[in-house]
């Protein structure tokens, strides 16, 4: 085991304008912990800049996707003996404030894993922080009920990038993804696993580059996605089996 106990990993694609940002805060509000790059073959200098600046870098050949960066910074994480780890997108919009919080919440074993959610409400976390337009809340709206009727509870933000886990969780959360909602198998995968998953508020800034998940065609696509994972996953794990 390496000397932190705890790794904070990043999935990246042709990211150099906004990782460095990224991993300097990290440094500055998690110096304890390791970070890792999963840098998915990106044609930038995302690489080199998250090495020079002292992070881990796990560089696939080639673009393989969301889905495998985040199956990558999971097995990278139980592979090298963490006990902990978190995970942020290179976006920016994760403070690493809020990342100390879901960490501290897995390691005093409240849960096994910890989402962050911008709809949930909490002390200090008001419900209508967060004013999507009509169309996105009427996404975000259809996602909700979704995610109730399948998980048997609400979950408010099905498709957060912010976690925190524990070693237990890691394997759960490392097995390649057939869906294209990697978030919600995730979901799945650790009710079915019988792991203790956590939704906790938090603030989330607005992206510094691209653009939203839940915004026009990409909108109806992402619905239609988390709906197929939410219905398929069953046939999926019987295929693996």
């Amino acid at each position: 085991m390496r000397d932190a106990d705890t790794v904070v990993f990043i999935p990246a694609w042709n990211e150099e304008k906004s990782l460095p940002a990224v991993l300097a805060e990290l440094r500055t509000g998690l110096p304890e912990a390791d970070v890792l790059v999963i840098d998915d073959g990106s044609t930038d200098r995302t690489a080199e800049l998250a090495a020079a600046m002292g992070a881990i870098v796990v560089s696939f050949g080639e673009n393989r996707g969301l889905r495998a960066g985040i199956a990558a910074g999971y097995r990278e994480a139980a592979e090298r003996g963490y006990v902990f780890c978190g995970r942020v997108d290179a976006d920016g919009q994760h403070p690493v404030d809020e990342l100390q919080r879901l960490l501290s919440l897995v390691r005093s074993d409240a849960c096994d894993v910890a989402v962050g959610s911008r709809f949930a409400s909490g002390d200090g976390y008001d419900a209508d922080r967060y004013r999507p337009s009509p169309a996105r809340r009427f996404g975000i709206g259809l996602l909700q009920k979704a995610m109730h009727v399948r998980l048997g509870q609400p979950f408010h933000d099905p498709t957060s990038g912010m976690a925190a886990v524990n070693r237990s969780a890691m394997p759960v959360m490392a097995e390649p993804y057939a869906s294209g909602a990697p978030e919600v198998e995730a979901l799945l995968r650790l009710r079915e696993a019988g792991l203790r998953v956590q939704e906790v508020a938090v603030h989330m800034r607005s992206r510094e580059h691209g653009e939203s998940k839940l915004r026009g065609s990409k909108a109806v696509k992402l619905v239609l996605t988390v709906v197929g994972t939410l219905v398929f996953f069953g046939w999926w794990r019987r295929r693996r089996s």
